[in-house]
């Protein structure tokens, strides 16, 4: 069976939850060909990012999925791009506040996804479930995370990327767009079974 390494974040600006990782975790163990190593990583430039390579380093994954929150967006948006920059209007979990900084020295401007991302799209579509490609990952941790990631991986041919989530009806209130915990969970599993 194919080994799939797939994680979430803890809250952070202090929100209580953060639907990335409560959806994650209430994925099945198994899905499709795959067997799912589930892990909840922190908030935090250079150390979320480090705990994913980590993981993958010990776990040897056939492919890696990252999921994040993106609160005001109102679908699933699997991320076609990360940006080598880290860039945010509010600090980290550790209180770390950045603007204009590289992420890695000596790597490119940007990478693409290695994911299916299209066909997930298309998939979490057919599910029912709200789905678009995003063109940017903003310059937060997710963003961070996504392209040290794909750096990491640059040489190895295994699908990885990264899927935003919207908020859950709890932190949305009536001034955001959301979807319910139960259905980000569906469309997360219809876009891994995308994978082959």
């Amino acid at each position: 069976m194919k080994k799939l390494l797939i994680t979430g974040f803890d809250p952070f600006d202090g929100a209580s939850v953060n639907p990335s990782f409560e959806a994650v975790r209430l994925l099945p163990d198994v899905i499709g060909d795959y067997a799912l190593t589930k892990m909840e990583i922190p908030t935090v430039y250079g150390k979320g990012p480090q705990r994913v390579i980590d993981a993958a380093k010990r776990l040897c994954p056939d492919a890696v999925i990252c999921v994040g929150q993106a609160g005001g967006r109102d679908a699933l948006t699997p991320e076609v791009i990360g940006i080598n920059l880290r860039e945010a209007s509010i600090p980290d979990n550790e209180g770390m506040l950045l603007s204009g900084e590289t992420i890695e020295k000596d790597a490119p401007a940007a990478y693409f996804a290695t994911l299916p991302v299209r066909k997930m799209v298309a998939a979490i579509g057919d599910a029912g479930i709200p789905a678009k490609l995003s063109y940017s990952a903003g310059a937060f941790v997710c963003n961070d995370t996504l392209f040290s990631v794909l750096h990491h991986f640059r040489n190895v041919n295994i699908p990885v990327g990264f899927i935003h989530v919207p908020f859950l009806p709890s932190q949305a209130g009536d001034k955001h767009p959301s979807l319910p915990l139960d259905t980000i969970v569906n469309a997360l599993i219809a876009a891994i079974k995308t994978l082959e």
